[in-house]
This record gives structure tokens, sequence and C-alpha cells, in this order.
């Protein structure tokens, strides 16, 4: 199971994430480790005795692969990653320091976000990872005035598309209720939003252990496509597009032609915008 919980501060991920990991472990405590970037984990050790690895700064994408290692020897069944968006910082932070062209920069940094997911990807262990949220706002028009703020909802403090990499996300509200908002498990899909709970991760333990249930083909391009609507610029989608193999270029050319017209498209009424504000304030 790879499964994702994002929400605000004061949502109840860690405690949510522990209750669906015992579950998950079959109701043994000692089966659960916890991987403790957010240092809350000590705060609910009266649930049980599970296990807590409490790695240092800086949350680099290699510490959090180290710490699955550990975590794999030990004998556990289910890891908790408490939470995963300190990697997506440092490695921002990365970024930033690098000199040179930014967008350029960014071949440096990619290859060790993907090594980060395929580490997770490929862990013989339950994953059950927590995200940061924050609001996330468009502008749009509303009552003839244009760039009005409109909330559509919380973004996970990762890089974009994450998602893509999970059988299952939870988005939790600040009453601790979740809502699957992605589901090809097929068991929470189009319920209303309930508290997590150890019954959450016996239902997710009987669902992989049956294999009765239908999952679609997995698509191998998913996360390249993630990556291709994270682009802001076209000189970003060109260096995404370079770094493909010829065979992913062009399975993938109509997405990027289809991104590339989208990103052209917002330049052109960002600038038409702009010079509309240049002539009402000369005016």
């Amino acid at each position: 199971m790879r499964l994702l919980l994002q929400g605000p501060s004061g949502a109840g991920k860690t405690m949510s994430a522990l209750l669906v990991a015992v579950g998950l472990a079959g109701g043994d405590w000692s089966k659960v480790a916890v991987i403790d970037t957010e240092r809350s984990a000590d705060l609910y050790a009266d649930l049980g005795p599970f296990l807590v690895l409490s790695p240092t700064a800086p949350f680099t994408p290699e510490r959090y692969g180290e710490a699955l290692s550990v975590c794999e020897a030990s004998g556990v069944e289910v890891v908790v990653l408490d939470s995963i968006s300190p990697c997506w910082e440092h490695l921002l932070d990365y970024h930033s320091s690098l000199p040179g062209n930014s967008f350029s920069n960014w071949s440096k940094v990619t290859p060790r976000h993907n090594a980060f997911v395929e580490r997770i990807a490929r862990s013989p262990l339950h994953v059950v990872a927590c995200v940061r949220a924050k609001t996330e706002y468009v502008l749009s028009e509303k009552n003839g005035k244009s760039n009005v703020p409109e909330k559509v909802g919380m973004k996970p403090i990762q890089r974009d598309g994450i998602e893509y990499e999970f059988t299952l996300v939870f988005e939790l509200d600040t009453r601790h209720n979740a809502a699957a908002t992605k589901d090809r498990t097929r068991l929470f899909a189009d319920q209303p939003s309930f508290r997590l709970g150890e019954g959450t991760g016996e239902a997710l333990l009987d669902w992989c252990r049956s294999g009765s249930v239908p999952m679609r083909p997995a698509d191998p391009h998913e996360a390249i496509r993630a990556q291709i609507s994270a682009c802001v610029t076209i000189a970003d989608l060109t260096d995404l597009y370079h770094q493909l193999t010829p065979a992913d270029q062009d399975a993938l050319r109509p997405d990027f032609q289809q991104h590339k017209h989208r990103i052209a498209s917002s330049s052109s009424q960002t600038s038409s915008t702009s010079q509309h504000g240049n002539h009402a304030h000369a005016a």
C-alpha cells in the first residue's frame, strides 16, 4: 500500500497515519515504524509501542532513503513518513543555492527527487506518507473584476504531481475528517468525509491481500506528465523534453505541445493585462 495523507497543520495527519498503520500491521504496534521529521510522534506514544526514527536536518532525499533501509531491516511491516514536505523544502533550498541558470539547474534537482519517489515505490513495506498542505488560490474574474483571488482547495507542500505516485490519497480537514481525492482501491471513492482509524487500515490490508480488485494498468509516463504540468515557462518545458529518451519524447510529444499552448496562452493573457494596467495608469 502507498497511502498519502495531506492536510494543514492541526488536521490530525500524524494520529490518523498511526491508526491506519496499525490496521495495516494487523493490530501489532511493534510492526509499525515512524520516520519522524516533524518531532510529533512521541506525543502519541500512549497508542502503542511503535518504533520511531528521528533523523536530523538536512532532510535530504538520501537521508530518507537511509531511514527507510533501517526500517526495512528492523522487521516492521508499515512505515509512516511524517512528513515528506521537509524533503521538498530542502530541494528547493538546494536549487536556490545553485549558481547559473535557474531553469537548467532543475536538471540537478529533478533526478534526486525522482530517486526519492522511486525509493518509496520499491520499498517492500506498506508506506503511509504525510504531507503538509496550504490553501491554494487562483486569480479569476468575478463581478466584473479581474485578478480576484479564489480559493480552489489545498496544495501539498511537495513537488506538483506527487499524488500520482500513491495508490490512495486522503485530504484531511481541520475537523480531522478525511475525503479520498484519489482512490485506486475503489474502497472509499465517492464516500462522504469520515475519521480515519484502525478499521481503515484493516480494510486496506484486506484489499492488498485479496488481489481480487482489478487495478487500471499502470501508466509508465504518469510521473513525467506530472512534471510537464508543473512547468511554468516554455524554457522549463524544453529543458524537461531534452532530458527524456527519444522514445519518451515521441510518446509524450502531444502532452508537451498541449502544455506549450497553455503556457503561451497564459503568457499572452498576462502581457495583455499588464499593458492594460499601464494604459490605465497613464490615463
